[in-house]
């Protein structure tokens, strides 16, 4: 009996034990074998373990015998930051293989295609990614900036205005005010950049290229109150301190300017803008051996910069230096062949260096340049009149008069020396004073301000150019003449910030790395630089050293004694 009961409490626990393994939780699945080391790989890709991730991937690809996706396209990422772009962009072909559904895969591709500088390719791929994603405004975005690489400024507007309807960005507002810009429509850029601005009111960089697009407008009130702003929330920004030195520059407040460079060096020591304007600052202050070594420097880190030739031409002339004058002004001819300038200061070297006919050719190919300047025509009547062609020197102070009467009508402010030497060269030629200088103006407060006093020495009344890498195109001044005589645009290819002579590049893609064919002022970079598409300048000025080079003026007098 004791046996029995035995036997009937075991089997009474028997089904206990059966029960309570039915309750065990069931053994949780293993993950498909294509995605097993998919976290892994994107864990070491954002630590940027980058030879750690590529063997996971080798090891992923091994096992799902090159089918898995994601490890592809993480491997492809990587090759293109190694700039390897075209094995990335196969990677992520067959990306789009494996699948076809995703647009991100076709975007990438687009953006490789886009980086080996196939735009209108890149253009058909992300057309097939809008198809299937009609809300992305990375697409849209993207597209803009492609159509203006291949200088379709019409779709390319309309693209960016699609993306800032799906979603408004900085980079969006930045890219579509470059694309008026590139088109000629300043107004428009402007109109972009006060939107962006309203939407973004901490953005240094809008608030740069803001302020340094009133700045070539002459409105020197609104790019100040700009600047400052800009200089407010990134007190680093060197290029809105390289704008605000730069118009400090213009009117004539050299020290002020001086203290702005300085910080500026701090944080691009290899910018030519930045050593050609502090070169410029030094001719300012007559500190000629000062200025030619700093400019200097800015040739040596940008030998293709005609602005930096023309600016050691000028000092050089200034003082006497004719020979090496001629070099560097003959450079900056080739270099910008359209300055009718240029050829100006070419032809006072020459008079100087006592060979007149060629001196007489560079006055007549910058005469038929420029059509604006009247020191053009000054300075070769004078050349004319010295060598006895009276008749010759009579066309061209007729021709002085008339652009006299031009300028005086937008109530232009000239220069003292100009007018003296001007009305010197009247009485020598017998035809009166009857060129009036000046024309009343109710209101003198809406007369441009001046660069500075109207008299000074012979060296401190001269004009250079200079650059501003931001827009890479704000023309800074070292000098003390009026700079309301503006010369009219000439188209080349060179402002960046915004110039004929140096322009931008256009915007690349805001989503990922940029391709890297722009050097920073800009930096203006901007020659030694990649080429860029073509924009123009207002804020070209008048360089006054040849309204009155000593010996042209000595020459003069000697002839009338």
């Amino acid at each position: 009996m004791a046996d029995e009961s035995v036997a009937g409490a075991s089997l009474l626990k028997l089904p206990v034990a059966s029960e309570l393994k039915k309750r065990q939780a069931p053994k949780a699945p293993e993950l498909p074998i294509l995605e097993r080391r998919n976290w892994l790989i994107h864990l070491h890709y954002i630590r940027k373990d980058y030879e750690t991730c590529k063997a996971m991937i080798k090891d992923q690809l091994q096992e799902t015998q090159g089918m898995c996706e994601y490890a592809i396209y993480v491997q492809a990422l990587i090759l293109r930051l190694e700039g390897q772009i075209q094995p990335s962009l196969e990677l992520f072909q067959s990306c789009a293989i494996l699948n076809p559904t995703s647009s991100d895969n076709l975007k990438q591709v687009a953006r490789s295609l886009f980086l080996l500088g196939k735009h209108k390719a890149a253009i058909e791929v992300y057309h097939e990614a809008g198809k299937l994603n009609e809300k992305d405004w990375e697409i849209n975005h993207n597209l803009g900036v492609c159509y203006s690489f291949i200088k379709d400024f019409q779709n390319s507007e309309e693209q960016l205005n699609a993306a800032l309807q799906l979603k408004k960005h900085d980079r969006t507002f930045m890219t579509l005010g470059k694309v008026h810009l590139l088109a000629g429509d300043t107004d428009k850029a402007i109109e972009v950049y006060k939107s962006a601005v309203d939407f973004s009111p901490e953005n240094a960089e809008l608030l740069t290229t803001l302020g340094l697009l009133y700045l070539q407008l002459g409105k020197y009130q609104k790019a100040f109150e700009h600047l400052g702003n800009a200089l407010t929330y990134d007190p680093n920004n060197y290029k809105a301190i390289l704008a605000a030195g730069s118009m400090m520059q213009t009117h004539g407040d050299f020290d002020v300017a001086m203290n702005k460079y300085r910080v500026a060096a701090c944080m691009v020591p290899e910018s030519p803008p930045l050593w050609n304007n502090i070169g410029m600052c030094f001719f300012g202050k007559k500190k000629y051996v000062a200025a030619i070594s700093c400019l200097k420097r800015a040739h040596y880190l940008s030998p293709f910069d005609w602005k930096v030739l023309y600016n050691l031409g000028l000092v050089h002339l200034t003082m006497q230096q004719y020979a090496s004058a001629f070099l560097f002004l003959s450079a900056a001819t080739n270099l910008q062949p359209r300055l009718g300038e240029l050829y100006m200061l070419l032809a006072v070297a020459l008079t100087n260096l006592e060979d007149v006919d060629n001196a007489r050719r560079s006055y007549e190919q910058a005469v038929a340049l420029d059509q604006s300047n009247p020191l053009v025509n000054l300075n070769f009547a004078i050349l004319l009149y010295n060598h006895g062609d009276k008749n010759g020197a009579l066309q061209q102070y007729q021709e002085l008069e008339r652009k006299v009467n031009i300028l005086k009508d937008s109530n232009t402010e000239f220069d003292p020396e100009l007018m003296d030497m001007a009305q010197k060269m009247a009485a020598a030629l017998q035809v009166g004073e009857s060129l009036e200088w000046t024309k009343p103006v109710k209101d003198p407060k809406s007369k441009q301000r001046s660069a500075g006093a109207t008299s000074k020495a012979p060296g401190s009344s001269q004009q250079p150019l200079g650059t501003n890498q931001a827009l890479e195109q704000a023309m800074s001044s070292a000098a003390s003449y009026n700079k309301s005589i503006t010369l009219p645009t000439v188209s080349n290819t060179c402002l960046s910030g915004v110039s004929p002579h140096s322009q931008p590049k256009p915007p690349s893609l805001p989503l990922e790395e940029e391709p890297d064919v722009e050097t920073t002022p800009t930096s203006p970079d901007d020659p030694s630089r990649a080429p860029q598409p073509e924009e123009s300048d207002p804020s070209t000025t008048l360089p006054p050293l040849a309204a009155k080079p000593k010996v042209k003026k000595s020459k003069l007098k000697q002839e009338l004694n």
